[in-house]
């Protein structure tokens, strides 16, 4: 836990913070009268301007749908943060140190502004200059170019993305950035470039001969990178390269494609987790635009976190779930593979939040197409079609379960019951727990008391593992 931020670092940044420039990056303000700015309010949807700003008072308040505030709360709003992360953002923008109080009463500094604006903005360089490799007339972006093209994206849809090419070599990048003025220690810090021995060896380029994502926050700013090798000649290469954990890049706080999906995400409360760039890619493209995916790491408490922030997340675990109806928090949908990997993320995100649980759902493709494969083979309506047949997950956690054994016989149902009971009584919302008890009975064609019998068994012992 980062801690308290120090009061008066807030209101440093109140101070600095110049609300009229913050708003104005999102809406057009005109003079309103004086002392006073308007324009159209970036909240609700309207003709005529009812959204003013007061600089003098550092406030802002929309006489249109109530919503109002100073500057931090202005930035929660608009980017979908929590008061910490707006705080900390306002704070790199206008050049102000935080600093931290533990429970203990100890006090830590945060990254320096500085440091976060010039790592922020080599990561803003490199990604101009990985767009600029992936040209037409660059022989050496041939191949990135024939698995791009080949997965169904046009220029117009890799320019969107921001889709770009590292190029084979040592230090391309390194000297590109070196030319723009960045140290050594910036390069390295940055996570765009390794050093080889103990920190006095060569800089070298991390990313090489490779498709390249940004990797941006909700407000946009790109903070890493994830790239897919071209060349399959060394095995030891991995596949897939992320940048690593830096002053402003946390892969277990970042979700790919949140800064294009938080829009959608919060006006139809509705976020779909898919496993790789070109399935975000592919699933926007097909018209669902609030698809994001996890950057090299698992669906952990913090993507949890932020999506239940961006649905505005009400505590009514259970409404709406059995029947697939969204529920008041929103819908949370996981395109899951069928296999035994998929299975395990399924019952991570069982474990991590039932509350959350209750209001997920997965959808997984009978053929085992992931959703860039199925918008190749079906077109812009298979990955809205896969959608439609999603599963609640508490019932495809108990369904996947059951599909290694044979349930037309006796030892394969008794097996099957010895399975599932203890994935039921893991369920703690007591109205779900009878529902899924009466269905897996039926599931297994076994007496509902023997059923209810062993969940309740299971449920002494502590239910699922």
């Amino acid at each position: 836990m980062a801690g308290l931020i120090k009061r008066e670092d807030i209101e440093a940044v109140r101070e600095r913070a110049r609300i009229e420039d913050v708003v104005g990056e999102h809406v057009t303000l005109k003079s309103g009268g004086v002392g006073s700015m308007k324009g159209l309010c970036p909240f609700h949807d309207e003709r005529t301007p009812s959204f003013n700003v007061r600089p003098q008072l550092g406030l802002w308040h929309c006489f249109g749908c109530g919503e109002g505030g100073d500057v931090i709360a202005f930035v929660q709003k608009v980017n979908h943060l929590g008061f910490t992360e707006a705080v900390e953002y306002l704070a790199g923008r206008v050049g102000v140190q935080l600093r931290y109080e533990d429970g203990g009463g100890q006090v830590r500094r945060g990254v320096e502004p500085g440091t976060r604006q010039r790592l922020l903005e080599a990561n803003r360089v490199a990604e101009e200059w990985f767009r600029a490799q992936l040209s037409p007339t660059n022989p050496a972006a041939a191949g990135a170019g024939r698995f791009l093209f080949g997965r169904g994206f046009d220029a117009a849809a890799l320019a969107h993305f921001g889709v770009g090419y590292a190029p084979a070599g040592w230090d391309n990048l390194a000297q590109h950035l070196r030319s723009k003025g960045f140290t050594e220690k910036e390069l390295v810090d940055s996570g765009l470039c390794g050093q080889g021995g103990a920190g006095g060896g060569r800089v070298y380029d991390r990313f090489r001969d490779r498709v390249m994502w940004p990797i941006r926050d909700v407000t946009g700013a790109t903070v890493g990178f994830g790239g897919r090798r071209l060349s399959d000649e060394d095995p030891s290469v991995p596949k897939y390269l992320n940048t690593p954990e830096t002053a402003i890049y946390h892969k277990g706080q970042v979700l790919y494609g949140l800064d294009l999906a938080k829009r959608s995400i919060a006006r139809d409360r509705r976020v779909v987790v898919v496993e790789g760039y070109t399935d975000v890619m592919a699933a926007h493209l097909s018209g669902v635009e609030c698809a994001v995916a996890t950057c090299g790491t698992a669906f952990g408490e913090d993507h949890v976190r932020i999506v239940r922030r961006l649905l505005g997340d009400a505590a009514d675990p259970s409404a709406g779930v059995l029947m697939g109806n969204r529920v008041r928090g929103g819908e949370v949908v996981f395109t899951f593979d069928g296999d035994a990997a998929g299975r395990k993320a399924a019952l991570r995100a069982y474990g991590e939040d039932q509350h959350f649980a209750a209001q997920t759902f997965v959808a997984v493709d009978p053929n085992g197409l992931d959703p860039c494969d199925l918008r190749l083979q079906e077109g812009a309506d298979g990955i809205p079609r896969l959608l439609e047949r999603r599963k609640p997950l508490f019932e495809f956690v108990i369904r996947t379960s059951l599909a290694s054994f044979d349930l037309d016989t006796a030892e394969g149902r008794v097996r099957g019951l010895r399975t599932a009971a203890p994935v039921v009584a893991g369920i703690r919302d007591r109205a779900l727990r009878r529902e899924y008890t009466r269905r897996l009975a039926g599931w297994l064609a076994l007496p509902e008391r023997e059923v209810l019998g062993a969940v309740q068994a299971a449920e002494r012992r502590g239910g699922l593992d």
